[in-house]
């Protein structure tokens, strides 16, 4: 079924609730509202210098345990946003939630709600607006959440893309293109003949590991039955970018169009050849070229290094979490530490600033 502040196939979100990621479970409720659960640690989305710190303290791997609790999350970890059923009543939604999951698990939150978001209808952002509404009326804390970029495809090439970015940034990402010129890009579909093959499979998840592995963030670690599922489903009409140094796969990423939306929803890269090759690099401008080539308004490009993400020049839209925590002293302690969380709002607000005085420095030296 289609949801309220949905930008994905239905059918990813089908295969989330089906396979969800390990060692979590995942269903509906009744009134149709997909959610998980998970043991969550909540150093997860704390300033990663911070969380180095902290985890360096005297028997951290004995007490670290009492950060991490049983919580249950209305939304999935496959779509931008929390879903919400297109017919439900917001403050019966929030009601059932309390009645039914508030005793049951010491965390209970609401993942990734959208915030005015410039990529959703004025209802679904109306929606929204009224269910935090609710959640804060039953004690559910805010907390800023994770940083969506996109890009809005308003740019005739691009040359014309760089030319809105500083002289440095410019000059810095044409010399990481220059190596585009020895990688082949083949492009395949889910559904295709090759991901019916067990190997075939297994490498694709295994570069899909590459990558979780050396992140920052471990909180969702897909499994291979959702990657086998999601690369066979042809409904789902996933488009694969495969990047290819002589003949050899180094990277990919999986991608759905929706509308006019291309939406960048996994990575999978060969270390160190992807840094070799500047591959991050490579495959955000060659997304953008087929933003341009198809007719496409949107690069949706997903939550993780929003830095980065911001000096290529993405724009970003902010989401909120919602937060119930069932005993009152920790409600009231972490209320009042919840700007250590909102890491995300954090590093674009630095580099908002990092990026405004470059460019006021760069025109004072070209004036």
């Amino acid at each position: 079924m289609p949801y309220l502040n949905q930008l994905e196939p239905n059918e990813l979100i089908a295969h989330f609730l089906a396979n969800p990621p390990v060692d979590f479970t995942a269903w509906q409720t009744e009134s149709g509202l997909p959610m998980f659960a998970a043991r969550f640690d909540l150093l997860t989305t704390v300033d990663p210098a911070l969380r180095h710190k902290i985890m360096k303290l005297p028997f951290y791997r004995i007490w670290g345990n009492w950060l991490r609790f049983n919580t249950a999350f209305v939304g999935t970890t496959v779509s931008e946003y929390a879903l919400l059923p297109t017919d439900a009543d917001t403050y019966l939604l929030v009601s059932a939630l309390k009645t039914h999951y508030a005793k049951r698990y010491p965390f209970l939150i609401v993942k990734d709600l959208p915030n005015h978001s410039t990529l959703l209808s004025e209802n679904e952002n109306d929606q929204s607006e009224l269910f935090a509404k609710h959640l804060a009326a039953e004690q559910f804390i805010q907390v800023e959440g994770q940083a969506l970029a996109f890009v809005k495809c308003d740019y005739q090439s691009i040359d014309d893309y760089l030319s809105r970015l500083s002289y440095s940034r410019r000059k810095n990402f044409r010399r990481k293109l220059k190596v585009a010129k020895d990688i082949d890009v083949k492009v395949s579909y889910s559904g295709d003949d090759c991901f019916f093959e067990s190997q075939h499979i297994a490498q694709y998840y295994q570069l899909y590991l590459n990558v979780y592995e050396q992140s920052d963030i471990h909180f969702d670690k897909l499994s291979q039955a959702f990657f086998q599922a999601l690369l066979q489903d042809k409904n789902n009409h996933a488009i694969i970018f495969n990047y290819y140094h002589d003949n050899q796969l180094i990277g990919y990423n999986i991608c759905f169009i929706v509308g006019d939306t291309l939406i960048d929803k996994y990575i999978g890269f060969v270390y160190p050849k992807c840094h070799e090759f500047n591959l991050y690099y490579v495959s955000w401008f060659y997304n953008l070229q087929y933003l341009l080539d198809h007719n496409l308004t949107y690069y949706i490009a997903g939550w993780t290094d929003p830095e980065v993400k911001a000096s290529l020049g993405a724009q970003f839209t902010l989401t909120q979490h919602w937060v119930y925590i069932r005993n009152p002293l920790l409600r009231w302690v972490l209320g009042r530490l919840s700007r250590y969380f909102e890491t995300d709002k954090q590093l674009l607000d630095k580099q908002q600033n990092k990026t405004s005085s470059q460019v006021k420095h760069e025109n004072a030296d070209h004036s």
